[in-house]
């Protein structure tokens, strides 16, 4: 039960520090604290302080260790005294951690009590696996045909889609790969078996098909390898008679998939055949205080419950992997984790740059300091299971249980790799507010305080704000989070994004070279 909290109860100074040991606390209060603020414990503000943003709870001399998560997010560029802002320019932000001697599966969390009865009402394929949408998907190899693949949609959806309604959409993966690229290099893996695996999501049904030019280095073949008998519409077929006769054929492969995709049915399936995805984006200093514990708490549920579920953002993780390779099931999880955090520091030096390139104004302005504060708060999304596996960007989840999924932090690259991975609902939270969207699974994105939920009402699907009110737990929270996932993937409530129809395009990422 949401617990009652008196106006006045709001109205009082409050700040929150998240382990006793932190010597740095950050301000509750919406809009911020002015000088002289007295919290209830006698401490004084010396400055006005924004919400989100930090106060030190003693004197901090100069070169002294800022902690908070107890944990060292810098040292202090000149002396902070108690009750002073402690902003970015205060902060100097340490080495990135180093690799090659963590510890490797010293703290494996014991398995907790499987969770059991939770079911929600899904799309049952053939192969076994279970889909949250039932979508046509377009896919093409080449992004010369994006301008024809997205006419032939908009006819689709007006001429064709209302006869179909158990359908709930016909979606574009459009993308600007196939051609111009260095096709066999050793990185080109990443981008193609990324539009492999999403043509395999299991909220598309088997039904996927492919728009090709004909000439370009991506073989169609490639996208659909197991299945091209009538899958594939190549525009420079010498059959065609101009374009009119490209798009009807287009249509007509369409059509013929809507009629096989109109006949499923949702179902009662149990909730470990979810595959739900995690990401942040638009962070603050709330996000490691409020949304991500309680996905967090939510993520430990569905893990209790059987299902699959990932979180990602190499560069978020990187400096709190020492706090996750201790989580890993065994050796060879921690290794992969390591692995793709070379790899990726490898990525950035080549474009003479390093994790510190990751945060955003937004983030500073919502007060996080720098890449180390906001990695802290980003793993809390990942709960408190072990970490069962590694994927590469592109590859399909394995198993069940918390998997970490490596991708780039941007939100259409990771949003698009998950998808690929096998997501077929997402949870993302944000402190700063975006429109986000996926059109080819539910997005439910969760707000790190409940002023920004007010005011985005009608974009901002779930209010983790409340725990920093003091007006719900971690736990209450997380178990009102889980239970609105069940939902959403049953298609029992739907997101804003769905309902206003916003939706980003895929990104894919291609680290190999383009000729």
């Amino acid at each position: 039960m949401t617990k009652a909290v008196n106006p006045d109860e709001l109205a009082t100074p409050r700040y929150i520090r998240i382990d006793p040991r932190d010597n740095v606390a950050i301000v509750v209060n919406d809009f911020g604290l002015p000088a002289k603020t007295r919290f209830p414990d006698g401490l004084e503000l010396r400055d006005f302080v924004p919400q989100g943003h930090k106060v030190a709870l003693v004197d901090i001399a100069e070169g002294d260790a800022v902690r908070r998560y107890n944990e060292i997010i810098g040292t202090a560029t000149r002396p902070i005294f108690a009750g002073g802002w402690v902003d970015e320019s205060r902060i100097s932000m340490p080495e990135a951690r180093e690799l090659d001697h963590l510890e490797l599966a010293t703290a494996v969390p014991a398995a907790q009590p499987p969770l059991e009865g939770y079911t929600f009402e899904g799309f049952r394929n053939p192969d076994g696996s279970v889909g949250t949408k039932n979508v046509l998907a377009i896919s093409m190899s080449v992004q010369c045909v994006a301008g024809t693949v997205d006419y032939a949609v908009k006819r689709i959806k007006e001429e064709l889609l209302p006869k179909y309604p158990n359908v709930d959409d016909v979606v574009a993966l459009s993308h600007n790969y196939g051609c111009g690229v260095a096709i066999n290099a050793p990185m080109a893996i990443v981008p193609i078996r990324t539009l492999q695996n999403i043509a395999k999501n299991a909220n598309f049904g088997g039904e996927a098909m492919v728009v090709s030019l004909g000439c370009e280095k991506l073989a169609p073949e490639r996208l659909l390898p197991l299945d091209t008998n009538g899958s594939i519409v190549r525009m420079q077929d010498e059959a065609f008679d101009g374009f009119t006769a490209i798009v009807d054929s287009i249509m007509a492969m369409a059509e013929a998939r809507l009629e096989v995709l109109n006949k499923r049915q949702r179902e009662t399936c149990p909730a470990s055949d979810l595959i739900v995805g995690l990401q942040c984006g638009g962070s603050d200093a709330f996000s490691g205080v409020t949304a991500n514990p309680a996905v967090g708490f939510a993520a430990d549920l569905l893990v209790r419950a059987g299902a699959k579920v990932m979180f990602s953002e190499v560069t978020e993780v990187r400096d709190a992997i020492h706090l996750l390779t201790r989580r890993a099931i065994d050796e060879e999880v921690g290794r992969a984790l390591i692995r793709e955090m070379k790899w990726y520091d490898d990525y950035l030096a080549k474009g003479e740059v390093d994790r510190s390139a990751n945060t955003t104004p937004g983030n500073k302005k919502g007060g996080l300091a720098n890449i180390v504060e906001k990695s802290l708060g980003s793993i809390v999304k990942s709960g408190s299971t072990a970490i069962v596996d590694v994927l590469s960007p592109g590859e399909r989840i394995r198993k069940a249980g918390m998997t970490f999924a490596a991708t780039p932090a941007s939100d259409f690259i990771c949003g698009t790799l998950q998808l690929a991975s096998g997501m077929t609902l997402q949870v993302f939270t944000s402190g700063r507010g975006t429109p986000y969207g996926l059109a080819a699974a539910p997005v439910i994105k969760v707000a790190t305080r409940t002023e920004l939920a007010n005011r985005w009402k009608d974009l901002v699907d779930f209010d983790a704000g409340r725990i920093a009110t003091g007006e719900k737990t971690i736990e209450e929270t997380g178990w009102d989070l889980f239970k609105l996932i069940l939902d959403v993937a049953s298609g029992r409530t739907k997101v804003w994004s769905d309902k206003w129809g916003i939706h980003n395009s895929l990104t894919l990422f291609n680290p190999g070279p383009v000729t």
